[in-house]
């Protein structure tokens, strides 16, 4: 079982970069929303370090994924409960594996922003000004380690295959680097897929900076989740729309690394 999900998880790493690659093109040449700064030299500037401070938050959950994220996500499906029927398995088996999974990460999601403890870490995410593909990449190492011990446990009582896991996480990654994208898209285009998966007119949305709308749109991957959980915010995107976390500002990587650990005023 475990070469077979180390054989998918090498080839996860190779789509992922791939996928990213070709969105990071394809929302220079056809963007969504133009930062205004964006068009003088200290605005480039500022727009290259936001991205640069993103990907090195994301090197460091890369290598904590390796330490930490697979082997506990290894270890759960090792020794996880042994209940699974035979009719659970197969295409249809990790069918139902990733609608489960993706039900779990909505209310995951969602408890990070209703927790005050886990909004210190997920804050992080949010406290980005500009949303782009390095924005998918940008989150706490507190944050991962905590979902990757709460996802073990789903894990376990699940008797969830480690193959099914890794597939999942793939999905998620990519759907994640898509929905936080700048790129443009046909609005007949993006209105159809948005009927089935989260795209980045309604994440855009939960990244707005007024907490009403931080507070919704939780889905990750399947759009569905915030209509059958009444979660789903009736503000429309707008290019110019103002991102972030309402009266806070982004800071640099030194700052957002002890962010979470440092008190806050009531």
């Amino acid at each position: 079982m475990f070469e077979n999900g180390f054989d998918i998880l090498d080839s996860k790493v190779a789509l992922v970069i791939g996928f990213a690659a070709a969105l990071l093109i394809l929302e220079r040449l056809f963007p969504k929303a133009r930062p205004l700064a964006a068009t003088r030299l200290t605005g480039m500037a500022t727009m290259i370090w936001r991205m640069a401070k993103n990907l090195s938050l994301a090197g460091v959950n890369g290598v904590l994924s390796w330490l930490i994220v697979v082997p506990v996500s290894a270890a759960a499906a090792s020794y996880a409960l042994d209940w699974r029927p035979d009719a659970w398995s197969g295409p249809h088996g990790l069918v139902i594996d990733i609608l489960i999974l993706d039900c779990w990460i909505y209310w995951w999601h969602r408890a990070n922003h209703e927790i005050p403890f886990l909004w210190r870490f997920h804050e992080v995410h949010h406290l980005d000004e500009f949303l782009d593909v390095t924005t998918a990449l940008r989150f706490h190492a507190g944050e991962v380690f905590l979902s990757s011990l709460v996802r073990a446990g789903v894990i376990y009582m699940l008797d969830m295959p480690l193959t099914s896991i890794i597939v999942f996480e793939t999905v998620v990654l990519l759907g994640a680097i898509f929905h936080h994208s700048n790129v443009s898209l046909p609005p007949a285009l993006e209105q159809a897929l948005s009927k089935i998966i989260v795209t980045p007119s309604i994440h855009w949305v939960h990244h707005h900076a007024i907490r009403q709308d931080t507070d919704s749109n939780y889905a990750t991957f399947l759009s569905v989740w915030d209509r059958l959980f009444g979660s789903r915010s009736a503000t429309r995107r707008w290019a110019d729309m103002p991102i972030g976390v309402e009266q806070r500002r982004d800071e640099g990587l030194p700052g957002l690394i002890v962010r979470p650990f440092r008190p806050r005023r009531r």
